[in-house]
């Protein structure tokens, strides 16, 4: 019992990142698309104002994830970067120029250095969920068990590359969202429409590319696909696929806020999606969640100190989305930096 209760906060945690930092993986992909620096400008002057004040704090739940995979289910813990280690290198250094680019960017005066550290932070907006999702997708193909050597085939076949497609398209899909409803926010009435066509292409995309995907599944990940088209997989999909179309009708609507809710409800109902579609699995189909649960005493404290960390972190962090969306929490200025 305290190994599934333990499963299932991972899958929430795995979620909230998915949320949290897609979002700010969202901001960076258009950033990356914004076009050259005149045509640029006003979408990037957005994207720097509306994540300066929280973009760091998503991090909490990266570490989160790694805490439980270490300590809960240690042989997963294991499985999966013995395995997978080449693409969760390249996200994680894709992390590291990201947060560098984008600290550094602004207050840097000179263009060809702003240049630098900006392609730094759209690039790795765009490759580092693209192979976060690859390792889900790697996990999900069945491809990888206890034993498993690293190697290409683990991470670079059909079922991988779809959910690094997915992964990609979600971000997009949350930064777009987010953005449209920053931009009333700070009175930026020509970036409403730009972000809500953006919205409307990337939930296009997460559609197709997610249709594709549960078509286009890997024969060795025949236990997943039968999960995600049948029963409460299945189920999951599709109130996902009404979050999105709820979404898109709100992003045109004067109470565009709302939107920002069933976005985010959308993309963690497609990670309950994959993780209802696997279970009793954590690696299908070798590795179950008892099989691969650490030893019971060290179990029960830690998720009686995840609960306690959860209790205090997640007002404080509810805490700061409010006064961060009610625009009590302010970026410097340009003059600001400068002085």
């Amino acid at each position: 019992m305290t190994a599934n209760i333990v499963a299932w906060i991972l899958l929430l945690v795995i979620a909230a990142y998915a949320c949290g930092g897609g979002v700010d993986y969202g901001a960076g992909f258009w950033d990356l698309f914004a076009g050259g620096a005149a045509r640029g400008k006003r979408p990037r002057w957005l994207i720097d104002h509306a994540m300066a004040p929280v973009w760091e704090v998503n991090n909490v739940w990266l570490i989160f994830v790694l805490i439980l995979m270490w300590t809960g289910f240690p042989e997963f813990f294991q499985t999966v970067f013995t395995a997978l280690w080449l693409p969760l290198a390249l996200a994680a250094i894709g992390m590291v120029l990201r947060g560098a680019g984008f600290a550094l960017r602004k207050p840097t005066r000179n263009l060809a250095g702003r240049r630098i550290y900006g392609a730094a932070f759209a690039v790795s907006s765009l490759l580092t969920p693209f192979f976060l999702g690859t390792v889900i997708g790697g996990v999900a193909s069945g491809r990888v068990a206890p034993g498993t050597v690293a190697s290409a085939d683990a991470w670079a076949n059909t079922t991988s590359i779809m959910a690094g497609l997915v992964a990609v398209a979600a971000t997009a899909f949350l930064g777009a969202v987010f953005l449209s409803v920053d931009a009333r926010r700070f009175g930026a009435a020509d970036l409403i429409g730009y972000f809500r066509l953006r919205a409307w292409t990337a939930g296009a995309a997460l559609l197709v590319v997610g249709v594709i995907g549960v078509t286009l599944t890997d024969p060795q990940a025949a236990y997943v696909h039968h999960g995600l088209t049948h029963g409460a997989g299945l189920a999951a999909l599709l109130v996902a696929v009404a979050a999105l179309a709820v979404t898109a009708w709100l992003v045109s609507r004067p109470a565009a806020g709302w939107a920002r809710y069933s976005s985010v409800a959308t993309v963690a109902l497609l990670v309950a999606a994959w993780g209802l579609a696997q279970r009793p699995y954590l690696v299908p189909t070798s590795l179950t969640v008892q099989q691969a649960a650490g030893a019971s005493e060290p179990l029960h404290w830690m998720l009686f100190v995840t609960a306690v960390a959860l209790v205090l972190i997640c007002p404080a962090l509810v805490l700061l989305y409010r006064l961060d969306t009610r625009g009590v929490l302010e970026p410097l200025t340009d003059e600001d930096v400068g002085e």
